[in-house]
């Protein structure tokens, strides 16, 4: 397009968007329904950077040659060890839960890559990434990664009551969403509270672990929360509905972006996929994954979701079922009307 800028590294950015996940132990599934959702929704190319235990790399890559090539020709994935680039590679390991810290080291790793959104596994897109992806058009000359609160309300929130280290804000932040210029990332000097002049991201994440590890609860969470404290400015906090978790709705509904325009991004944390805690979470989870590709979205998606809905009526999130289907009915109404449109188009000439 006319005025569009490339950047120079990498000429092929503006056609992909890079969507980064750390999968290990028992992962697998739920790591491929992250990434179905993705494809089935987004409208750009997808480039998946998956970082996986060796056992599971040829899993992967046989599961995702399964899907049918309507869908596989809309991404290409490259798959990475579980590296740590400074300190002792089993002391990340064992932070937090197995492989976590990887992400940490995404800007370290992926050299090539100007930006990138980074997912937990246990997410889930009700919408096209390309939304998500534009908000890095929307920081300002400091910022250089996005990420949603940990919670709404401080006096209920983890952080404002138990934390014993530095973090960002009165809430904290959620780390499972987090969008990056690693570009910025990589050329910026942190401010610490280890040394004056300040440390690049490399240089700076094994010796602040050493210094806050005895105080640290959630592992690489706690150690980006600490790093934020310190670089406010770097920082651009998106809202809760791209971070949709149960403690939006376990307490009440809290989340008022989600209540306006419908769940972006569900994060079903905790395991709520795989036990009858939050029903909702797992209706949701459990009709994506069983989705078949090229059957139609409202007969096969839409309905089937709304008849589950309705057997969690009478739970926490399921009295609000409007958050969880607004915005995954708009994204299949477009969905399915740009595909009308693609089909139309191939069949009549003009």
């Amino acid at each position: 397009k006319p005025g569009e800028q490339k950047h120079p590294k990498e000429p092929s950015s503006l056609q992909c968007m890079h969507l980064a996940v750390v999968a290990c132990g028992d992962r697998l599934e739920e790591t491929l329904i992250m990434l179905k959702s993705a494809v089935l929704f987004s409208n750009r190319r997808l480039c998946f950077h998956i970082f996986a235990e060796d056992s599971l790399k040829p899993e992967f890559e046989k599961k995702l040659k399964e899907w049918p090539s309507s869908y596989t020709k809309k991404f290409e994935s490259n798959f990475y060890p579980i590296t740590f680039s400074v300190g002792n590679a089993q002391e990340w390991k064992k932070l937090f839960k197995p492989c976590a810290a990887q992400r940490l080291f995404l800007p370290v790793i992926l050299k090539d890559v100007d930006s990138l959104l980074y997912v937990d596994t246990d997410v889930l897109f009700l919408r096209p990434i390309d939304d998500i992806w534009h908000l890095l058009r929307d920081f300002n000359s400091t910022q250089l990664a996005a990420m949603a609160p940990e919670h709404e309300i401080p006096k209920i929130g983890w952080y404002s009551r138990f934390a014993r280290h530095p973090y960002y804000g009165s809430t904290g932040l959620n780390s499972g969403v987090m969008l990056m210029n690693l570009t910025r990332i990589r050329s910026t000097h942190f401010k610490n509270s280890l040394i004056p002049g300040g440390l690049t991201w490399e240089e700076m994440l094994y010796p602040l672990y050493q210094k806050y590890k005895n105080y640290i609860t959630w592992g690489d969470q706690d150690l980006l929360n600490i790093i934020f404290y310190f670089n406010p400015e770097c920082l651009y906090v998106f809202p809760c509905q791209w971070n949709y978790r149960p403690d939006h709705c376990m307490y009440g509904s809290n989340c008022r972006g989600a209540e306006e325009e419908g769940v972006s991004i569900l994060h079903g944390n905790r395991g709520v996929y795989h036990d009858d805690k939050q029903p909702t979470f797992r209706a949701l989870y459990e009709v994506i994954r069983d989705f078949p590709f090229e059957d139609n979205l409202f007969q096969s998606l839409y309905y089937p979701l709304q008849s589950k809905f309705l057997d969690t009526v009478h739970t926490l999130c399921g009295r609000i079922p409007q958050v969880f289907l607004k915005q995954i009915e708009k994204t299949m109404k477009k969905v399915y009307e740009n595909r009308v449109i693609v089909y139309l188009g191939a069949n009549h000439k003009y």
